[in-house]
């Protein structure tokens, strides 16, 4: 029995997020980014996104996005509350780079497999996250602190 439209929809949203207790809250924060057929950036804040910056897009499989946040992220501690003005921007806007991941791997799964059932199998495979991004998060945030606190007792011991 083939699922109905709605059915269908949910079970793709539900297979790319590949964890059903977030899959509401993506539903919610994608219905934002589509007004009747157009896609439109909107803000959807996501705490995540603001504390995991790229690391948060690199979760959920959004490479360039991911890379471009990184060096904008580099760039932007350069300037004074710069590294928080981006975390804000990415707080708000990454969730939508995550849409428009989806919408692409949706739209290259229906083009290429015509049964539904195989298409919900095969975007649980190409969806979801990297389980591996919080460990060389948490590594990376890490070295930055133990880098931080070196340093600050190197400058204090030379005085």
């Amino acid at each position: 029995m083939q699922p109905t439209q709605d059915e269908y929809e949910k079970a793709m949203l539900e297979a790319f997020v590949n964890k059903p207790e977030k899959t509401l809250w993506y539903q919610q924060a994608f219905s934002k980014f589509n007004i009747n057929g157009i896609d439109t950036m909107k803000w959807v804040w996501s705490w995540w996104a603001f504390f995991g910056g790229w690391a948060f897009l690199l979760y959920r499989k959004q490479y360039i996005p991911a890379l471009i946040l990184f060096v904008l992220s580099i760039l932007a501690s350069a300037v004074p509350f710069g590294g928080l003005l981006v975390a804000i921007l990415a707080g708000g806007f990454s969730t939508y780079f995550v849409y428009k991941g989806y919408k692409q791997k949706k739209a290259e799964i229906e083009n290429a497999i015509s049964d539904p059932q195989k298409r919900i199998e095969t975007m649980r495979e190409i969806g979801g996250y990297n389980q591996w991004v919080v460990w060389v998060y948490v590594l990376f945030v890490t070295f930055v602190f133990l880098y931080i606190i070196s340093a600050t007792l190197a400058m204090t011991g030379m005085n």
